[in-house]
């Protein structure tokens, strides 16, 4: 048992705090083991001439029962926290293997010969175009697309040249342009990537790998194909 003299004894509460720092306590049983030493103690030694006031005495046992609620209470929040990280890391590694849709102006050309996506246009246009780009530049295929209304618009692009001759696996550019009566303006544009592995950082972050993309963020993916 803790060892209390009279004078110490005089708070309970400030006791009981103070022990919980110095051992570094938080669990809620061994804290009420400790608070009931020391009202224990507290009672004992009390000068029975001038005993503790009954309305001090209640107002130390609501303290101690206020701190003990905050603390079962933040235990349940980690608790929750935790189970919702795994939860959400579970349905991450789940996406491995599938296609998602991602901001990118790049997109991977594989073996099932195409690249797929969207377009966001910010408002009616009467001339929507679509321009691929090999590694070094050059526009290899250019998709008229016609006029379209504000919002979201995709596309396909079946890996060909204009001439309609097959081009090879790898990354290419997508550029998306729309007309206006200000000039042509360049779009946001959305691609299908397919998720080789998920990675896991401090403080729960989850990260998507994309096959020949790179990296981003699962809060980025607009889309699980």
């Amino acid at each position: 048992m803790t060892a209390v003299n009279a004078t110490d004894a005089s708070d309970v509460l400030s006791q009981y705090r103070a022990q919980q720092k110095q051992t570094g306590s938080g669990t809620s049983e061994l804290g009420r083991n400790e608070f009931m030493e020391l009202m224990l103690a507290q009672l004992k030694n009390q000068n029975p001439l001038e005993p503790q006031d009954n309305g001090e005495f209640i107002s130390q046992l609501a303290q101690f029962s206020s701190l003990e609620e905050m603390q079962n209470l933040s235990g349940t929040v980690e608790d929750v926290v935790g189970q919702f990280r795994s939860t959400q890391a579970l349905q991450a590694s789940a996406m491995v293997g599938k296609s998602v849709l991602a901001p990118s102006q790049f997109g991977i050309l594989g073996a099932e010969g195409e690249i797929t996506g969207t377009i966001e246009v910010p408002a009616s246009t009467g001339g929507l175009r679509l321009s691929i780009e090999g590694k070094n530049g050059e526009r290899v295929r250019q998709i008229d697309m016609g006029s379209s209304q504000a919002g979201v618009v995709s596309f396909r692009w079946d890996g060909q040249d204009g001439n309609g001759n097959p081009l090879p696996p790898g990354p290419y550019r997508i550029v998306a342009e729309a007309s206006y009566p200000d000039g042509p303006q360049q779009l946001g544009t959305m691609v299908s990537a397919n998720v080789d592995s998920v990675s896991l950082g401090q403080g729960g972050s989850i990260t998507l790998n994309l096959a020949g993309m790179g990296s981003i963020a699962l809060s980025d993916v607009k889309q699980i194909n």
